[in-house]
């Protein structure tokens, strides 16, 4: 069995071609070095037996090596299988343990006591007591009460359907969703039982022309599975007849009815009409696309589409992202709307398995989101959250995507003072490796360039220096191009002109400080920034609404805090390190990056959310610049990168 340490360890080696070092993982899984130490000699005699090892490099940290690549990639094809079939170990860590504590309080119909479950966990009094304050505050979310009886213990008591929505979220370990869309982690239900309910979902959507996504099948067999084991064990859904008749009404129902008619035949259960009315409700909380409806644009209603472009139209206000014609973009996120608010108005959770994924990768997309969530939830009366915010941005991402593709190749201009030979090479060299990515304008001797036409030249590559480049990057290069030579055109085509370095300003880089919460590096640099006239006096209250809609940690000693809409009157990012790591929405953070976007401005910001996010994804960049003792070393490794 390999624990949360253990695989976190994994991962973070995994992730990077260098060394990591003892404190940097030992950060990361709020334990002492001493107690990594252990940790990775234990990760390390289980890898040995598996084709690979950790090696310990002198003052440089520990980095994978991997000996038997077949070997390797098979215990890790079979890791979760191997955690399935061994004896469960304890829960560790405190999010494991109030996980811990949910589920048995979920899946026991009499009372638990305290004493019973630190037992079970192998922990003190006073933990538990600790444990149980974010499982009242979790189980207070889904309208759910924990209740004490003297001398019994605890039990969990709500409505059957809140109760339900709470199962299929904490019953099952739904971070791996790619796995579960396989084999469902369902241990009250045999195999044979679990592809009965799929096939009997399947047959259905089949003969109703309806497809549905994967993860939404998925959740719906959880679902379902949870409503046969409840029915048996005696529970049953309560809804207001006035609920159930505006149920009736929608098509779904008739999907649900014929699924709730199948399901009683196959487990011998008789299946009453309010939990038609819930399988209903799953399917309306879902995205459904009619096969046999004609144009996916008749299917969305004027307040839903009017409602779209308002979000679109604040976005691009906002972010400049000019995507709100994009005629994909507006039909996705239609469709997306309606399940959208149909999940908030019937009480469902949602569980976006690829949220940290999507913050990692799509930074820009998700703030839009973040953005478009807010203007949706004014005009809808709901609450956007950070897993439905994410769903959004995977249609932003694309519609940004598209944009790019549709972008015209940058232009440059070939300068050569060998000849006009030598020039051309180049010229056939460069369209040859870059194909319809660049355009190659002609070929110029220097002499010349003062009468050719240079306004459409975004840049010149160059055989010689040119102390006067009018203007426009100069790319030198040697007259036969090597791949260095085609490395530096591609690097330059690819990122912004801008130097990385601009972005950060040396009065605004603070290293090595000693915080001991999120709090108290938010108030230092706001302090700093309003001393310097960079922002207002409110301008904290609209970072910390930022983090109360999704919280800017990422789970690998990085957060990147901003305020939710623009605030200043320039552009620029605040850089915090810290000797020890605070505690940023359940995640250790060291390395702080507050941005702050100019109001109204004309920028084009994806160069540096694209920075971010290089930042964001290698560990060793940011162990490199936690551990930087002065702006020179920062700067030098945010160059390299």
């Amino acid at each position: 069995m390999i624990n949360s340490r253990l695989k976190t360890i994994l991962r973070e080696l995994m992730s990077v071609k260098t060394p990591l070092t003892g404190a940097y993982l030992a950060n990361l899984n709020k334990v002492t070095p001493r107690t990594t130490r252990e940790d990775i000699k234990m990760l390390d005699d289980l890898l040995r037996m598996h084709g690979a090892r950790i090696s310990s490099l002198m003052g440089r940290g520990y980095q994978l090596e991997v000996l038997d690549d077949q070997k390797f990639r098979s215990f890790l094809r079979n890791l979760s299988a191997v955690e399935q079939d061994s004896a469960p170990m304890p829960p560790k860590t405190p999010e494991e343990r109030i996980k811990y504590i949910i589920r048995r309080l979920l899946l026991c119909d009499d009372y638990l006591k305290q004493d019973d479950l630190a037992e079970e966990m192998y922990i003190s009094k006073s933990t538990i007591q600790n444990d149980f304050k974010s499982v009242k505050k979790i189980l207070n979310d889904y309208g759910l009460k924990i209740i004490a009886r003297p001398n019994y213990g605890l039990k969990v008591t709500g409505s059957e359907l809140k109760l339900r929505f709470c199962l299929a979220e904490y019953l099952f370990d739904r971070d791996d969703q790619k796995e579960m869309l396989l084999e469902p982690p369902i241990s009250f239900l045999q195999k044979k039982e679990l592809d009965l309910i799929f096939h009997i979902i399947m047959k259905q959507l089949k003969q109703h022309h309806i497809t549905m996504p994967d993860i939404a099948v998925n959740n719906l067999m959880i679902h379902m599975a949870i409503t046969i084991k409840r029915i048996k064990d005696g529970y049953s859904i309560e809804l207001y007849q006035k609920e159930i008749q505006e149920i009736r009404k929608q098509k779904e129902y008739q999907v649900a009815k014929d699924i709730a008619k199948e399901v009683e035949k196959a487990f011998g259960i008789q299946i009453p009409p309010a939990e038609v009315a819930y399988i209903t409700i799953h399917l309306l909380g879902t995205k459904i696309i009619s096969r046999a409806g004609g144009e996916a644009e008749q299917m969305i209603d004027g307040e839903i589409l009017r409602i779209v472009k308002a979000a679109l139209a604040k976005i691009d206000e906002d972010l400049k992202l000019n995507i709100e014609g994009d005629k994909e973009l507006i039909l996705g996120l239609a469709l997306h709307l309606k399940p959208a608010v149909n999940r908030y108005k019937f009480g469902m959770n949602i569980r976006n398995p690829l949220l940290n994924d999507i913050k990692k990768n799509y930074p820009l997309a998700f703030e839009a989101a973040i953005i478009a969530g807010l203007v949706i939830g004014k005009e809808t009366g709901t609450v956007i959250d950070e897993n439905e915010a994410g769903y959004i941005a995977l249609h932003i991402g694309a519609a940004i995507e598209r944009k790019k593709m549709k972008s015209q190749p940058k232009r440059c201009l070939v300068v050569c003072a060998s000849g006009h030979g030598t020039a051309k090479l180049i010229q056939y060299k460069l369209k040859s490796y870059f194909g319809n990515n660049l355009d190659v304008a002609g070929t110029s001797e220097y002499y010349n360039l003062q009468q050719m036409p240079l306004d459409d030249i975004d840049f010149i590559i160059s055989s010689l220096p040119i102390p006067d480049s009018f203007g426009i990057p100069v790319l030198e290069v040697n007259a036969v191009l090597n791949e260095s030579d085609l490395k530096k055109i591609e690097h330059f085509i690819l990122k912004n002109s801008q130097s990385r370095k601009n972005y950060f300003r040396k009065d605004l880089t603070f290293l090595g400080k000693r915080f001991r919460s999120k709090e108290e590096v938010l108030e230092f640099l706001h302090r700093t920034l309003m001393e310097k006239g960079l922002v207002k006096q409110n301008f904290l209250e609209f970072v910390y609404e930022r983090e109360k809609v999704a919280p800017t940690s990422f789970g690998n000693l990085v957060a990147v805090p901003h305020p939710i809409t623009p605030q200043s009157e320039e552009t620029f990012l605040a850089v915090c390190t810290l000797e020890k790591p605070v505690n940023w929405s359940e995640k250790p953070v060291q390395l702080v990056i507050l941005f702050s976007v100019k109001k109204n401005s004309e920028e084009d910001l994806e160069e540096m959310y694209n920075l971010l996010v290089k930042i964001i994804h290698d560990p060793s960049i940011v162990q490199r610049l936690v551990q930087a003792d002065n702006y020179g070393e920062f700067i030098a490794c945010i160059e390299e990168i």
